[in-house]
């Protein structure tokens, strides 16, 4: 193992490997060149669906190996916005718990199901949780600035965004003016395309 590098519990390889396999594994299942129209309206030579790698099997190991080295020790909870968070969060927790790590999971719905932000949550986050807000793939960054914004009205501490892929190259600066450290485990330059943001 060469200098810097720490090994990783997914297959003992080192780190630098395994984030290769993640990229490998997104270019596979995940990413589709052609013409599309994003969200926003804009067109684009290249589309993501990165669930196709958060819902698989290699992909979920993959993913919580990764995520796993970036979360902070005192880090309780993880989750974020329906439905981009969502396989991200429970993937990374699950195999947490057979790590020896509690990580409790949650998802913040888009609308209430009853009166009160409160009727946002389903799931295990509690008062004075420090917490990790998960996407799987931010292009301007909108959502997971949602979720932060969610999980501070339920008393709780976001103290990192973490996604899959940022795409969009914007998301960073909006999570640090919030006070939040951002930290994308593959970003669209990784995957040799360039970030698509505003």
């Amino acid at each position: 193992m060469g200098a810097g590098e720490r090994s990783s519990s997914f297959g003992g390889v080192s780190a630098p490997d395994t984030k290769q396999r993640f990229i490998d594994h997104l270019l596979a299942h995940s990413v589709r060149t052609g013409d599309f129209t994003l969200k926003s309206g804009r067109k684009s030579s290249w589309f993501i669906d990165s669930k196709q790698t958060a819902c698989r099997p290699e992909g979920i190991l993959l993913m919580a190996d990764l995520a796993l080295e970036a979360i902070p020790a005192d880090v309780t909870a993880i989750g974020g916005l329906t439905v981009g968070a969502d396989p991200v969060a429970y993937g990374i927790a699950a195999v947490a718990a057979t790590r020896g790590r509690d990580l409790r999971s949650f998802t913040i719905r888009k609308e209430a199901k009853d009166h009160g932000v409160a009727g946002r949550l389903a799931g295990a986050l509690q008062p004075g949780d420090k917490v990790v807000i998960t996407e799987d793939t931010v292009t301007r960054g909108t959502s997971p600035m949602e979720a932060v914004r969610v999980v501070r009205e339920l008393g709780a501490d976001p103290v990192m965004v973490l996604v899959l892929v940022d795409r969009g190259g914007t998301c960073r600066a909006m999570a640090e003016a919030e006070g939040v450290a951002f930290h994308p485990i593959v970003t669209a330059p990784d995957l040799g395309f360039d970030y698509e943001g505003a």
